[in-house]
């Protein structure tokens, strides 16, 4: 699969992920975590949420790492409110994202994706999709050797 279905990849330092665990399944909760991260100016790229087990889910999200301080600050208010929640901060990754509008009708990219960098041993923390990008987070002492296996792969 080295034919020019990605054609394109752009890299982001200084990324710093956020999962927040035993989340009550929610909407109000959801918003108000979110919308508490808006308000302190955070702009959130990657976000996944685990399907909700008993009424609990996960949620992970990224933003640039200088964010962080005031994220935590922002987040603080919701330990009090929901004592189980636990918060994991993962900073220092760069997020890698691959684009190219063959993906869009091409099975098995993301699986492509998956083997080279796995070749590597690169350590995918997190990973969103669209129709024609994917997204994957690495630490950043993992940003050469992936970056260097997708262009040996998809010929950059």
């Amino acid at each position: 699969m080295n034919e020019k279905i990605i054609n394109n990849y752009t890299v982001t330092n200084y990324v710093s992920l956020i999962t927040m665990d035993n989340v009550p399944n929610n909407p109000r909760i959801i918003s108000e975590i979110f919308n508490a991260i808006a308000n302190k100016n955070i702009n959130i790229d990657m976000i996944t949420q685990s399907p909700s087990y008993k009424g609990i889910l996960n949620i992970s999200f990224t933003i640039p790492g200088e964010d962080m301080p005031k994220a935590i600050t922002a987040l603080a208010k919701f330990k009090k409110e929901i004592p189980a929640l636990r918060l994991d901060i993962d900073s220092n990754n760069t997020k890698i994202c691959v684009s190219g509008e063959g993906m869009r009708n091409i099975p098995g990219v993301a699986a492509s994706l998956f083997t080279v960098l796995s070749k590597v041993e690169i350590e995918i923390k997190l990973v969103t999709t669209s129709e024609t990008d994917i997204s994957y987070l690495v630490s950043s002492e993992d940003e050469e050797p992936a970056i260097q296996a997708i262009k040996e792969e998809y010929n950059f």
